[in-house]
């Protein structure tokens, strides 16, 4: 009995596997189904329409890379009083030949808020980045927050920062 039910379930699984390899392969054996329904030289050939795309946009990217320089990585606000609004500059000068564009800020937290410049920066021309803290009630101590800011140059990304007691 133990030999007819072993049987039974090798031909069960033969026959399953036989079924399911005639589902997703072509008669050379490949899986379409990974693949998209593409062919081998259908599939390199996408691919080597997206390198080109790629090495096109890196191209152009880093044709439009500039430089730029603060005037501070880091403000103190020094003694601060929770619940108040403070606000600072950080001065950004671009410093390459393209025109600089900072396209976002963001801050570690929600009682930090910056605001960027909305037009791009010409070469050799300054613009701020304003940012405007204000520490919740229960914050105190000594509060650092990171400002990052990105933008076209080759680091992408730079952080400033500000710092308070509050008290």
């Amino acid at each position: 009995m133990k030999k007819i039910i072993l049987f039974t379930t090798l031909v069960i699984v033969v026959f399953s596997c036989n079924q399911s390899d005639k589902k997703e392969s072509k008669s050379d054996g490949r899986s379409l189904i990974a693949a998209g329904g593409q062919s081998e030289e259908e599939l390199k050939a996408s691919l080597e329409e997206f390198n080109k795309q790629e090495a096109k946009r890196l191209a152009d990217e880093k044709a439009n890379i500039t430089t730029l320089e603060f005037d501070k990585l880091i403000h103190d606000f020094g003694n601060v009083k929770s619940d108040t609004d403070n606000e600072c500059k950080f001065k950004v000068t671009n410093t390459g030949s393209k025109p600089l564009i900072i396209s976002d800020v963001k801050a570690s937290c929600g009682c930090t808020t910056p605001h960027k410049p909305e037009k791009p920066i010409l070469p050799g021309k300054s613009d701020y980045i304003v940012v405007g803290f204000h520490p919740n009630p229960g914050q105190l101590n000594e509060i650092i927050k990171t400002v990052t800011v990105t933008a076209n140059i080759p680091e992408i990304t730079t952080e400033i920062k500000i710092r308070s007691f509050v008290k």
